[in-house]
């Protein structure tokens, strides 16, 4: 048979999402909508790989016939050689692509930074993983000086890119609104005189957001990602001030005044952009509700993320909640078709899927690039590899007071083979180019290993690739 040898639960995903049956053919990113009997062939096939038995088309048409579906020869016949044809195109059954871990640069290009501008908050977040702000330390700021120099190792450890990216994080990186100010301005002059420019970003919890400092973002083209949950009731329950009264009411109106500044937002996080950012935990299952109560304010761009949090926390998700998780996120996902055939205009995060213009293959083997790419910076000038890691001795890479500002090579190199085809869980998933092996603190947090996955986000992100994909389709 054509499919001999070929893995195919590994290359050829098929699933049913709402009214479709669909087959995803992970390597060339084609998709197909299939006929009840296709999809029941392929299923077959699947079955009989993992039972290490021949794929013999006589063998799949008794097996239909034996469970009650009758499969008449010509119909058999004309459904493989259309399947066989999909092959010889490219599209369906495609060629596997060799299992090759990117390659880099002997010396590092970091290209983007996270500035923790401010290691203290204004609130007090239940699932925060920095601690309420402070990182597992003292609570500071970053002084001007320290933001010029890590302006400074950007401009130089990026060597050749034209552009740089820096973050502006915390704690509540508003607190340090002046200094923020300084770097902006210093960052563009520094970056103009050495041929570059900046793209700057700022993650807030919208408290202190007044009108004098939105119109700063907007002026000086700062992307923006403002910190909200939903609902009152549950933005309130995890997002508290430090005396424990809910900070909603304060936050969002700014949200709502800001969004209106920037009508225009790019769904996939490029050019100067704003996101609506919160996190569902176990008290909020029916995280659904959220999504579309930010759509109710005038968010145009969402993003809702899983709390990742150790079994003892009483928000962490708990056993049986999954079911619940998946089939919120098949509400989710026809509330927003109904409200897209309505006109209305917004964009999902995790639903947002490339078929035709997504990443290069290196950079869907090896994700977001921390530790490599990306470092973050802490007030005092400590060099991680990313803001999830930020205090953590064992992940120091450096500092900037260090002449050159060499970033340590164990680490790095930790990283850089922390890559798809490294980790045994992905190497066999179908969505292994979707996601890229996942985040690297919560694979470290839940196994103590970068090349480990975090099984319950595997989950996650299967779930929410299946319903980008069906959306794709209806939309099309």
């Amino acid at each position: 048979m054509f499919l001999e040898g070929y893995d195919l639960k590994k290359n050829v995903h098929s699933y049913q999402q709402g009214d479709l049956k669909i087959a995803y053919d992970v390597n060339s990113g084609s998709l197909h909508i299939l006929d009840d009997t296709t999809f029941s062939i392929l299923k077959v096939l699947e079955r009989l790989q993992e039972e290490h038995q021949p794929l013999a088309r006589e063998t799949v048409t008794a097996l239909l016939q034996a469970e009650g579906m009758p499969l008449p020869q010509e119909v058999a016949e004309e459904i493989f050689a259309e399947m066989e044809e999909l092959q010889q195109e490219g599209v369906l059954f495609s060629k596997e692509a060799e299992e090759k871990g990117p390659a880099y640069p002997a010396k590092p290009i970091v290209k983007a930074i996270c500035l923790h501008v401010a290691h203290d908050c204004n609130l007090r977040c239940n699932y925060c993983f920095a601690g309420t702000g402070a990182f597992g330390g003292q609570r500071g700021l970053m002084d001007v000086a320290t933001g010029k120099q890590a302006i400074d190792f950007v401009l130089e450890a990026s060597a050749h890119r034209k552009h740089c990216e820096v973050d502006f994080f915390g704690g509540e990186p508003l607190l340090n609104y002046q200094m923020v100010k300084e770097v902006v301005r210093y960052g563009k002059e520094a970056a103009q005189a050495k041929g570059k420019t900046i793209k700057f970003t700022i993650t807030t919890n919208a408290v202190l957001l007044s009108e004098e400092i939105q119109n700063f973002l907007e002026q000086e083209d700062i992307s923006v990602v403002l910190s909200i949950d939903g609902r009152p009731e549950v933005h309130d329950r995890m997002r508290p001030y430090a005396n424990g009264q809910g900070s909603y009411a304060q936050v969002a109106p700014r949200l709502q005044q800001f969004a209106a500044k920037r009508p225009e937002s790019s769904p996939y996080a490029v050019g100067t952009y704003y996101y609506a950012r919160g996190t569902y935990t176990h008290y909020n299952l029916d995280f659904d509700q959220d999504v579309t109560h930010l759509l109710d304010l005038g968010m145009k761009q969402i993003s809702l993320e899983p709390v990742v949090a150790q079994p003892s926390d009483p928000y962490a998700f708990q056993e049986g909640d999954l079911p619940e998780i998946l089939k919120t996120y098949d509400r989710l996902g026809e509330e927003l078709l109904a409200r897209r055939r309505k006109g209305e205009d917004f964009s999902f995060f995790h639903f947002n899927v490339a078929l035709d213009q997504g990443p290069c293959l290196p950079k869907r083997l090896s994700g977001c690039g921390a530790g490599h790419e990306y470092v973050a910076i802490s007030p005092e000038g400590d060099l991680y590899p990313c803001h999830q890691f930020v205090g953590q001795e064992e992940f120091k890479m450096g500092s900037l007071g260090q002449e050159g500002v060499p970033l340590n090579p164990e680490i790095i190199a930790k990283f850089r083979s922390a890559h798809v085809y490294s980790k045994a869980a992905c190497r066999q998933c179908w969505a292994r180019f979707s996601c890229s092996g996942g985040c690297h603190s919560a694979n470290h947090a839940f196994s103590g290993q970068l090349n480990e996955v975090y099984a319950l986000g595997c989950e996650f992100q299967k779930k929410r690739l299946e319903v980008a994909l069906y959306m794709k389709i209806k939309e099309a």
